[in-house]
């Protein structure tokens, strides 16, 4: 007998990142039918009856929900696949972009970059793609003289890091979290969600001062 919606639920080792940017982006019935249909595996007549809609209906919002996050994750054909969990290659590129991020070295953190890289930040409407563009981004941050703490953790299954601001004294807030799509020995996205969602991987909301 296959697992009930509690049972594939409970199965599930991490928060999707895309899930993650469901409750974020998509209006209340889209997100309602993604829930129940992607996340608990209703099936779309069970759904129907429960939102009190047509099965027409619940299909239709699903597909633009769908639609929504895809645009998000376009499809890259021939990327390399990401280096496995916690291997040492995943671990060399992470080491790296700690040490790029947290010292604001900006030429370091591009180096290992994707020409196409992507970075994102749901739910505000900014992105920004390309190396070059990027790197302007963060010159941006760097050059305001702001200062991070990087604290890891993962989402579905890609390594992830809170930010957390640091401060001349006090404690040092929470500011957003980084999630990382690697590509070979490259970072090939980057999505910053808000602070909001540190508790939901076990990070807290602000660290003692150092």
């Amino acid at each position: 007998m296959a697992p009930g919606p509690e049972a594939r639920y409970e199965q599930t080792e991490s928060i999707s990142l895309a899930f993650v940017t469901a409750l974020q982006i998509l209006p209340p019935r889209q997100l309602a039918v993604l829930i129940l249909r992607d996340v608990l595996g209703f099936h779309a007549n069970e759904v129907a009856d429960m939102l009190d809609s047509t099965v027409e209906s619940a299909n239709s919002a699903l597909k633009r929900a769908r639609a929504s996050l895809q645009r998000r994750w376009p499809p890259a054909p021939g990327r390399e696949p990401p280096p496995a969990c916690d291997s040492p290659s995943e671990n060399a590129i992470v080491a790296k972009f700690v040490s790029a991020y947290e010292s604001a070295d900006l030429d370091a953190l591009v180096a290992l970059l994707t020409d196409d890289v992507f970075v994102s930040m749901p739910p505000m409407p900014l992105e920004y793609e390309g190396r070059d563009v990027v790197a302007r981004f963060f010159a941006s941050i760097f050059g305001a003289g702001r200062r991070f703490d990087l604290v890891p953790a993962r989402a579905n299954g890609q390594p992830a890091f809170g930010a957390y601001l640091r401060a001349s004294a006090g404690m040092r807030h929470g500011t957003g979290l980084f999630v990382l799509t690697l590509t070979g020995e490259r970072i090939c996205a980057m999505t910053r969600f808000e602070n909001s969602v540190l508790p939901w991987f076990g990070l807290p909301r602000s660290l003692p001062s150092r």
